[in-house]
């Protein structure tokens, strides 16, 4: 049961490099080649609807805009209870960056400042959009932005070179593709193709390619 026929339609979000993003209007990042490489395994087209973040797994459960959700989406208790998850294709670590001129949280100090009351820490679902978090630090209305280590490093190399990582984490989460749990035929064969992907050196090369 696709949303089309002959096709794979993942719901993304495309504002996580260097998971997910827009370039001169084409999706570029790891899970973005990973969905492409996943749909030629199972025969299908690979299309990409755009979705905020937190609509996501929603959209899933709803049926009907999308079959999968691709987007660097942690396997986590609360969403484990709404869809069901592929095998993981990526480990992921955290990181928490603050403004460089901020004297207050360093290197040193980081894990214990950042757990104060009066801390704000800008993390992804309370924006539409990731990189509105390293904004919000930028202006001034957060103190620190929190998110996959990958994803963190690019934004500072990017736009946001006035920041910079004062913490990271091994959290070990697990990034997966969710399936509405009524599809338990396309959870297999996701499966398969991300097997013969993880034997054959896909995963690798892509994640090499894009998390250089």
């Amino acid at each position: 049961g696709l949303v089309t026929e002959g096709s794979i339609t993942f719901a993304v979000s495309p504002d996580y490099p260097p998971f997910e993003n827009l370039v001169d209007g084409e999706y570029v990042g790891l899970d973005m080649d990973l969905g492409r490489a996943v749909a030629e395994q199972l025969g299908l087209e690979c299309v990409y609807t755009n979705i905020d973040f937190d609509g996501i797994v929603p959209a899933i459960v709803a049926g009907g805009q999308a079959d999968a959700g691709l987007s660097g989406i942690s396997i986590t208790p609360d969403r484990e209870d709404e869809v069901n998850f592929t095998t993981p294709y990526y480990i992921d670590n955290q990181a928490v960056a603050t403004l460089s001129s901020n004297a207050d949280v360093t290197e040193e100090n980081a894990a214990e400042v950042l757990n104060t009351a009066e801390m704000t820490i800008a993390v992804q679902s309370a924006f539409p959009q990731f990189t509105d978090a390293f904004a919000a630090v930028s202006a001034g209305q957060a103190n620190a932005v929190c998110g996959n280590l990958a994803v963190v490093e690019q934004m500072l190399a990017g736009a946001y070179t006035d920041q910079h990582v004062v913490l990271t984490s091994a959290t070990g989460e697990e990034y997966a593709i969710c399936v509405n749990k009524d599809n338990e035929a396309l959870l297999n064969a996701i499966n398969d193709a991300l097997a013969t992907l993880q034997e054959d050196g896909t995963i690798d090369e892509l994640i090499a390619a894009n998390m250089g």
